[in-house]
């Protein structure tokens, strides 16, 4: 039998041993849970009586766009896991029963998640969404090569990225200097990994794009820029360095495409096709359902993969 609790500051060190052993080698996530202050009371654990960890659900707060780009109060739900044995016994909808409890109670309007089974969720109110990933073949060369300059980014640049220009898209959330810091690195790897489209009169970072290799094909899971010319920049060089590591194929994640991005995607990729996810879930809380269920529905929407919980 396991009793329902929030943790405590002594519980640290078995969650994060219950962590490794349910995602393997994960050492971000004791990075990412030490952002919250209040992450103790938002962590809710099924416990037996000799203290053992048999399952834990943590619910993280955010600012969230909804679907007229307004930021609102959201629960994220992460860092769920259970030991092998204790699989069956209904201690995942227990311990989201209490979180959505502790949501409400702290003003959150809707609770968001990502998953790759969303069965486990849906018993207990969330309700899945489809997301858009474009694939393709890699791209074309820039003919005549770009003025950009495309670079490894530093970490001297995450002021510049921060304040590149974006729209208040629904589903966003709205990054703090702490996310900048430590949320993406540790989502996306260290900056290093990232590209950056230098302006060739400031000098200054125009765009940043994120790729992964994954599956055979170059994963590009965020994008920025100032203009068309930056991110056919970013996007001609993300496909050279997959065609370079002896990929074919490339992904893009984000909202529907608008002119900027059609303009560059013959850079990235070429004989496109569009597929639907439905790894996001989403479940009301204080605001009416409609209004909740609107916003990922909302043609600009984007979750990006940095911003996970």
């Amino acid at each position: 039998m396991s009793l329902i609790r929030t943790a405590r500051p002594a519980d640290e060190p078995a969650l994060h041993a219950l962590w490794d052993a349910c995602f393997g080698a994960a050492p971000h996530l004791p990075a990412l849970y030490a952002l919250d202050p209040g992450r103790h009371r938002r962590t809710f654990l099924a416990v037996r009586d000799d203290g053992t960890i048999d399952a834990v659900v943590v619910y993280v707060p955010r600012d969230i766009r909804d679907a007229e780009g307004a930021p609102v109060r959201v629960g994220g739900i992460g860092s769920v896991a259970t030991r092998p044995e204790a699989c069956g016994r209904g201690l995942i909808r227990s311990l989201l029963q209490a979180a959505a409890a502790t949501m409400r109670a702290e003003s959150c309007a809707w609770s968001l998640l990502f998953t790759g089974t969303p069965g486990v969720y849906t018993g207990s109110g969330w309700q899945t969404f489809p997301t858009r990933l474009h694939e393709g073949a890699l791209g074309n060369v820039l003919p005549g090569g770009s003025p950009y300059r495309v670079r490894p980014a530093r970490p001297a640049d995450l002021p510049h990225l921060a304040r590149l220009p974006r729209s208040a898209r629904p589903l966003s959330t709205v990054r703090t200097e702490a996310d900048w810091r430590t949320r993406l690195p540790a989502w996306y790897g260290p900056p290093r990994e990232w590209l950056v489209a230098q302006d060739p009169d400031t000098g200054r970072p125009a765009g940043w794009a994120v790729a992964a290799h994954d599956a055979g094909a170059v994963d590009v899971r965020e994008y920025a820029a100032t203009g068309p010319g930056a991110l056919a920049a970013l996007f001609a060089a993300v496909a050279a360095r997959a065609r370079h590591a002896g990929l074919r194929a490339a992904r893009l994640r984000g909202p529907a495409p608008g002119p900027a991005v059609l303009e560059a995607l013959p850079h990235l990729m070429t004989g496109v096709t569009v597929r639907t996810e439905h790894m996001g879930m989403i479940r009301p809380l204080l605001a009416p359902p409609e209004h909740a269920h609107a916003v990922p529905r909302a043609p600009e929407a984007v979750h990006w993969y940095g911003d996970s919980f």
